[in-house]
């Protein structure tokens, strides 16, 4: 029996199977031994110990498509992630390394800032200025008010979507208006997870229907962009293309060299200042850590 983990809580995994319900499984002790972890949204293969007292085993992980480790979650589709236009400000630093980490896993990215009723024309634009210009797709909500709620509903049908932001933004507000209208097939699965409403948070993918999950990631706060060389950073800036081969040097990285054809558009006010001090910050990061 094939089903997708959704939730798990201290070595127990909740397999969702699609007209079945959920399955309280534990992970055999293979995969212990051969050190995986299976991760939330992992496609798994179970067998049922007991029908009636829906628990299993998991015997199998399928091959997954993608796997993060902040947040430990695996086969998503897209990432949504969540600010607010203001209060609290956007913390730009914050969001391009979500950004930078996403598309280093090629896993495409929606930016949702909400609280777009109480913000000024002046903040929207800037958030335009920043990341439409450097072709993220970007969507202005109010939970408060459910603008573009339904915007957001059809960036999310069919697919399964990691959703990320900072505590105070609206997003569990934005979550609880997606799903307002779901029905969990099994009424027990509350009942079932409620071992786990004491315990630090975990990812959880909720589902919307058949074919759309949304994964609650929490842990949010810090986001360190270690798994990668500095000279692959520029990589993840996506309006870095543009000017690849177009340097003096081969293989510049866009920080001291002279005739550099991404600091020429920095100064020509084609690249946001914004996002390239989030660059230089992170570029350095990584330099430091090949040092030590």
């Amino acid at each position: 029996m094939q089903g997708k983990i959704i939730k798990g809580i201290a070595g127990f995994y909740y397999v969702h199977v699609v007209e079945s319900g959920v399955y309280e499984c534990k992970a055999k002790g293979v995969f212990r031994k051969e050190k995986i972890k299976p991760l939330v949204g992992d496609n798994v293969e179970i067998e049922v110990l007991d029908e009636a007292e829906k628990t299993g085993n998991i015997v199998e992980i399928l091959t997954r498509k993608n796997e993060l480790i902040r947040p430990a979650v695996a086969n998503i589709d897209q990432a949504l992630v969540v600010f607010a236009v203001t209060e609290p400000q956007p913390h730009f630093n914050l969001l391009d390394r979500f950004l930078v980490m996403m598309e280093s896993k090629e896993i495409p990215v929606v930016l949702c800032f909400n609280k777009k009723d109480i913000a000024t024309q002046p903040e929207l634009a800037k958030l335009e200025e920043i990341y439409r210009a450097c072709g993220y797709r970007v969507i202005f909500t109010s939970a408060l008010k459910q603008e573009n709620v339904e915007c957001i509903g059809s960036v999310l049908a069919g697919k399964t979507t990691a959703i990320a932001g900072p505590s105070g933004v609206g997003k569990s507000s934005l979550i609880n208006l997606l799903q307002s209208e779901v029905q969990m097939e099994t009424g027990s699965i509350s009942k079932k997870i409620a071992r786990g409403k004491h315990t630090t948070r975990h990812s959880e993918l909720i589902t919307i229907d058949e074919n759309s999950y949304i994964m609650d990631t929490p842990g949010f706060s810090s986001l360190y962009v270690n798994d990668f060389e500095k000279g692959e950073l520029k990589y993840y800036f996506r309006e870095f293309a543009l000017y690849e081969g177009k340097c003096r040097f081969n293989g510049c990285d866009h920080v001291h060299e002279p005739g550099c054809a991404v600091k020429e558009a920095l100064e020509e006010g084609k690249i946001h200042p914004v996002r390239y001090e989030d660059y230089l910050e992170m570029y350095r990061e990584l330099q430091e850590k090949k040092r030590y």
